[in-house]
């Protein structure tokens, strides 16, 4: 049984995370309450994110935060990563779960109804659903679906969710009620002045909507 908890989903943006490093960002945003963190760089080659991962796995070791990789199979796995995460346009689960073996984690985005109900649970872990509402730090991203949206792709997943796209603090209570898990961020920690700060806010009002 893989043990992981979803519910403050800390998704780096290299961009967001400039002023600060991917690498401090996550250590911070962990040591306020993020419980996963995933990263993210669709620019950066494959030995780049091998360095990257390693320097967070590195700085996270000692901590129960898991380190998700999204979408580089082979950099996931040079890492030790706790995990992969892939969308729809990567490669498929089947692919994804022969090279990732039964251990590591696999999440899945989905954006449809349709894509949730078709998820495997023999392969797939966990999935990223949204976009919630629109999100500047995705540009390509498919239309929002809204907490009505996600409560109906929730209804129809056969694994636990995470909720995405242009999610704060504010917005965890809809979204626990709507059945998510957790919610993923980017903005809402990447490129705040204190990440450590901004992720004990999501954390609190995480506990807060489960009280």
């Amino acid at each position: 049984m893989k043990h992981f908890d979803l519910s403050l989903y800390l998704v780096l943006d290299p961009v967001l995370c400039a002023d600060t490093g991917m690498v401090e960002t996550a250590r911070a945003a962990v040591a306020g309450g993020a419980t996963i963190v995933q990263l993210r760089d669709k620019h950066a080659s494959t030995a780049g994110m091998i360095e990257t991962g390693l320097a967070l796995k590195q700085a996270l070791a000692g901590t129960s935060a898991r380190l998700i990789v999204n979408d580089d199979v082979e950099a996931a796995i040079a890492i030790g990563a706790d995990g992969l995460h892939i969308g729809q346009d990567d490669m498929d689960a089947l692919t994804a779960r022969r090279r990732i073996g039964p251990e590591m984690i696999l999440g899945l985005s989905v954006e449809t109804e349709a894509l949730a109900a078709a998820i495997d649970p023999a392969l797939v872990d966990y999935a990223g659903i949204g976009p919630v509402f629109a999100t500047p730090t995705k540009p390509d991203h498919k239309q929002p679906i809204g907490f009505s949206g996600l409560a109906s792709m929730i209804d129809l997943c056969p694994v636990p969710s995470v909720a995405i796209g242009g999610l704060k603090a504010g917005h965890a209570a809809e979204a626990l009620l709507a059945g998510a898990d957790g919610i993923a961020v980017v903005s809402a920690i990447c490129g705040t002045p204190d990440p450590q700060a901004a992720a004990a806010e999501i954390a609190k009002a995480i506990r807060e909507a489960r009280q």
